[in-house]
């Protein structure tokens, strides 16, 4: 079993989001009644999209964790908890005999609720980003040895997911310009409860009058407020901020350099990319308005397709919030009383952990980076009671803990408070909290469908207080 098991890892390893993406999105043209030409070219075009933003992702990055581990080397600071980052994570998570078991169970899972059109988010197209439920389901099994409960717990997660996913949808595909697109990641989409509410807050407190969106910086900066002239400048920070202790050396002022035109680059490149990948999603959208046109049931679904998080990355007000974010969240890691994580390798992820906050409010760089503060002060929190539970997993399948780190957590994926909430219940076996977790999920599953027009509309309107 456990050998068929990794076969299907391997499988998932070997073709990633490029070409499951464009094969799913090929199937569902087909079933939607478009043409074999124009489904080819429309996967064809997928594909290509996602391919263009792994690469200049897979660029940038080593850039930029160069100039951020310069940061936290030359800070002095010594925490115990050390980020490994989440690529690490995800292996470690698809080491586990939970998360292997779930890989199996939780797409056949995945593909049932869409097909009794339980949801209209069609999650399997990203199945690599499972392993953020794998993780929290591995330690569950690690305290418990209960391997029952630990695949309830991945369940119930990927249900709150789900939820939450649908609930963004309609608001991050007209955000992000990617039609019947969502992005479905726990570890991104956990924060769209917190962010519908900060968003509220904030606009009461009259937040939504302070214009920070990459449109009104350009309006009032003139040439200065160009994407890639911010990108230039954000960049030469985050490389001063890491040559601090050696502005006098020629080699450093090199690498400012390096980042600051590389972030510019970024700006420049990445809109250029996600026109192509918008592009593939023209004939299903024709195709799914003919079919409602057709058929009044066929309205009342409205499908999303799963995307990955690269797709996302170098919108804008995205990559602006995150990169202001990376000094943000070390200075605050470094002050906050009772915090053992040291942020490194994953704030380079921080433009992926702020996409619901940015389609939430609508590219308010001020209100996301005021609400993803206050968000991710809260998750390292969750990241400093886990460490030795997740250190511990690493440690069975053969991860070595880094020389100047007590022990390991990943930034990126475990500092997600309402999956905490969750994971404490189960693994703490507390049932009356699992009960009334499992009951809250079904009465907030009923409560979105029965009022999801009244819901999206709601959305929108608190949105669209942030347009020129």
């Amino acid at each position: 079993m456990m050998e068929f098991l990794e076969m299907i890892e391997r499988v998932f390893s070997t073709f990633g989001g490029p070409i499951f993406v464009p094969v799913i999105l090929f199937i569902i043209a087909l079933a939607f009644g478009v043409k074999i030409k124009k489904a080819f070219f429309s996967a064809l075009y997928a594909g290509i999209g996602l391919t263009g933003f792994n690469l200049i992702i897979g660029s940038y990055t080593p850039i930029m964790v160069d100039a951020v581990q310069d940061m936290v080397e030359n800070s002095g600071v010594n925490l115990p908890v050390l980020d490994i980052g989440w690529q690490a994570t995800s292996v470690v998570a698809y080491a586990t005999r939970a998360g292997m078991i779930f890989l199996v169970l939780g797409l056949l899972f995945q593909l049932l609720l869409y097909i009794i059109k339980w949801t209209d988010v069609f999650q399997p197209s990203d199945l690599w980003n499972n392993y953020s439920y794998m993780v929290w389901g591995s330690m569950i099994y690690l305290i418990t040895e209960n391997m029952g409960l630990a695949l309830l717990a991945m369940f119930v997660l990927n249900l709150y997911s789900l939820l939450f996913s649908e609930m963004l949808a309609e608001r991050w595909s007209r955000y992000y310009n990617y039609p019947n697109c969502t992005i479905v990641q726990l570890h991104h989409v956990g924060v769209v409860p917190f962010a519908i509410v900060m968003n509220w807050i904030l606009n009461k407190l009259g937040a939504d009058k302070i214009k920070i969106t990459p449109k009104a910086l350009q309006d009032k900066l003139g040439f200065m407020g160009q994407p890639i002239v911010l990108g230039l400048f954000l960049g030469a920070l985050i490389g001063v901020l890491g040559n601090l202790g050696s502005l006098g050396a020629l080699a450093s002022w090199g690498q400012i350099a390096t980042i600051a035109i590389s972030t510019s680059a970024v700006m420049a490149i990445f809109p250029k990319v996600a026109g192509i990948f918008a592009q593939a999603f023209s004939p299903l959208t024709e195709a799914t308005k003919k079919t409602v046109k057709k058929d009044s049931k066929a309205g009342k679904r409205n499908i999303y397709l799963g995307v990955n998080d690269a797709v996302g990355y170098g919108e804008e007000a995205t990559l602006i919030s995150g990169i202001l974010l990376i000094p943000i969240m070390f200075g605050l890691a470094i002050i906050l009383p009772g915090n053992e994580v040291l942020p490194l390798v994953d704030l380079i992820a921080l433009p992926f952990m702020v996409e619901g906050f940015v389609a939430i409010m609508n590219g308010n760089i001020f209100k996301v980076v005021v609400s993803g503060s206050i968000w991710f002060s809260m998750g390292l929190y969750v990241a400093t009671y886990t460490a030795p539970m997740f250190t511990r997993i690493a440690e069975t399948v053969g991860v070595s803990i880094p020389a100047d780190a007590l022990q390991i957590t990943s930034f990126g994926i475990i500092t997600k408070p309402i999956a905490g909430l969750i994971f404490l219940a189960f693994m703490k076996e507390f049932w009356i909290a699992i009960g009334a977790i499992i009951v809250l999920y079904f009465g907030s599953y009923f409560l979105f469908r029965k009022n999801k027009v009244k819901f999206r509309s709601f959305l929108e309107n608190q949105a669209l207080g942030e347009k020129e």
